[in-house]
């Protein structure tokens, strides 16, 4: 597969991103905690943080894409309430196979030329879902 026009996969502006996890350590003892898995490519990632998405942390084994997507949710999580990222998430499974627009999350559209390798699809969505899942079990249920 290649990458759309003008977009490589591991741009420098997309492995910049994965610096950016430094300033989200995880904290296990967070109100809220949950997990996504990638079966397509084996990635994880753990999320913990507070109502309202704050005091983010992440705990991130991922290529450079789930580590980009990652930090991009990082960025623009907080202040959200479940129905939005419940709303996002669909939005992003659609665009990610081409049934849907672009979604409506600031820097999403960095992750663009991933869009061309399906492999790397379970990668991207594994914040989204991991917050899906934080939000599903609740506080009470660590």
């Amino acid at each position: 597969m290649t990458s759309r026009p003008g977009g490589a996969l591991y741009s420098p502006a997309l492995l910049g991103l994965a610096v950016e996890l430094a300033e989200y350590p995880f904290n296990k003892d967070a109100s809220l905690f949950g997990e996504a898995h990638s079966r397509s490519c084996g990635s994880t990632l753990a999320v913990s943080f507070e109502p309202g998405f704050s005091d983010l942390g992440l705990r991130v084994t991922a290529c450079a894409v789930g580590q980009a997507s990652a930090a991009i949710f990082a960025r623009h999580a907080a202040g959200r309430d479940p129905a939005e990222i419940a709303e996002v998430t669909a939005a992003i499974e659609a665009w990610l196979s081409a049934e849907g627009p672009q979604p409506d999350w600031p820097d999403i559209a960095m992750l663009e030329a991933a869009r061309d390798y399906p492999a790397r699809h379970g990668a991207i969505l594994l914040p989204w879902k991991a917050a899906l899942d934080a939000l599903s079990k609740g506080a009470a249920d660590r």
